[in-house]
């Protein structure tokens, strides 16, 4: 197994390629990376607004110091060379919307009492908010962070979907030769450690994913200086619900 924060050829080949086009695309506001911990564990969560945005997301950690290991789609394990990509990152690819999801969890654990940086979006998928508001959090990063001693620490972005679009992929953006602002912001880790222990109850990790939907959506509020909605996105009702109180 690699040793912690020793990110593979690959990976390096793989970052320094995209540091050199990513300027091109876009114009970068990175902002709080020193909050991020330069050293052992570390959680990482993030709002979720384009297949674009994990890019961005790599860029801003890795300029922070830490190369994430994602969890992502198995999906993009199928694809050919963008998962021989995927394997030689040590990515970690998540069987979505099957009981094999969980799964997932346990290379990431792993990863975590290693001392790597974990990186995964809440919410499992790209927000189905028109206005690029995070919806309802689902349970599996609570879970993760609730057995570990890891700081989770929430990065919020704003922009990304005009890269490359949103839910759908929209190459027209990522070819108009504009290069469009993507703003990003880390914020402080999220208090948890009252909810911690190796056998969470379901209560307290409602209650732990609810804590980081709330600070995702309140730092993407500040982001885009906008008033945080009374009503949310609902993945299990496909619609909107109030806002959990």
């Amino acid at each position: 197994m690699a040793e912690p924060e020793s990110p593979s050829i690959v990976y390096r080949g793989l970052v320094g390629a995209v540091r050199l086009v990513l300027p091109l695309l876009v114009k970068r506001s990175w902002s709080g990376l020193h909050r991020l911990p330069k050293t052992g564990s570390l959680l990482v969560v993030s709002n979720h607004t384009s297949n674009f945005d994990a890019i961005t997301l790599a860029d801003a950690l890795v300029a922070g110091g830490r190369w994430p290991r994602f969890l992502g789609k198995a999906d993009i394990w199928r694809v050919p060379f963008i998962g021989w990509l995927a394997v030689k990152c040590r990515q970690i690819p998540v069987e979505r919307n099957t009981e094999r999801a969980k799964d997932a969890l346990i290379p990431a654990a792993a990863a975590l009492a290693d001392g790597e940086c974990v990186a995964l979006y809440p919410e499992g998928t790209i927000t189905r908010d028109p206005s690029g508001w995070p919806m309802l959090g689902r349970r599996g990063a609570a879970r993760l962070a609730l057995t570990s001693s890891a700081p989770v620490v929430p990065v919020v972005q704003h922009g990304p979907d005009q890269v490359l679009g949103g839910r759908y992929l929209e190459l027209r953006k990522l070819f108009s030769f504009r290069r469009r602002v993507i703003k990003l912001v880390v914020g402080e880790p999220i208090a948890l450690d009252d909810l911690r222990g190796p056998e969470p109850t379901e209560e307290q990790i409602a209650e732990a994913t609810g804590r980081i939907m709330s600070e995702i959506t309140r730092l993407y509020g500040e982001l885009v200086g906008e008033p945080i909605p009374e009503i949310v996105w609902s993945p299990w009702e496909k619609g909107y619900v109030k806002r959990p109180g």
